[in-house]
């Protein structure tokens, strides 16, 4: 439970602080396509930080299962990869990095399933 309430926190103060730095530092920087990856990235680590938040409290009712921990760790690595990959790409221009992307998304599927599966085991 403390793991993941942290890792939610963290990722929350991340994404809020992406977010503002978007709106604040580098809307006059970026070229619009840059601005829209870095923003799309900091959408969704605030998501997922929230779907972080859940866990967190779910691992805290002592009902916890393997898929309760892919659902964080999916959640986790989306946000390293997808969302870093945005912003990576939005912050160097190197467009060599979208082929992470993906794969973060991927990860984030894999969390939702992951917290699909716990939900079905509950009695």
């Amino acid at each position: 439970m403390k793991t993941w309430l942290l890792a939610a926190a963290v990722n929350g103060f991340l994404a809020v602080a992406a977010g503002a730095f978007a709106a604040h530092g580098l809307a006059k920087r970026l070229d619009a396509n840059a601005l829209s990856w870095f923003e799309t990235g900091a959408r969704y680590h605030a998501y997922h930080a929230l779907a972080l938040l859940a866990i967190g409290l779910l691992a805290g009712t002592g009902r916890t299962n393997w898929p309760l921990g892919l659902a964080g760790g999916g959640f986790l690595a989306g946000i390293v990869l997808f969302s870093g990959s945005l912003y990576l790409m939005a912050l160097t221009g190197e467009r060599a990095l979208g082929f992470v992307t993906p794969i973060g998304g991927v990860c984030f599927l894999a969390g939702w399933v992951g917290l699909a599966l716990f939900a079905l085991r509950q009695s």
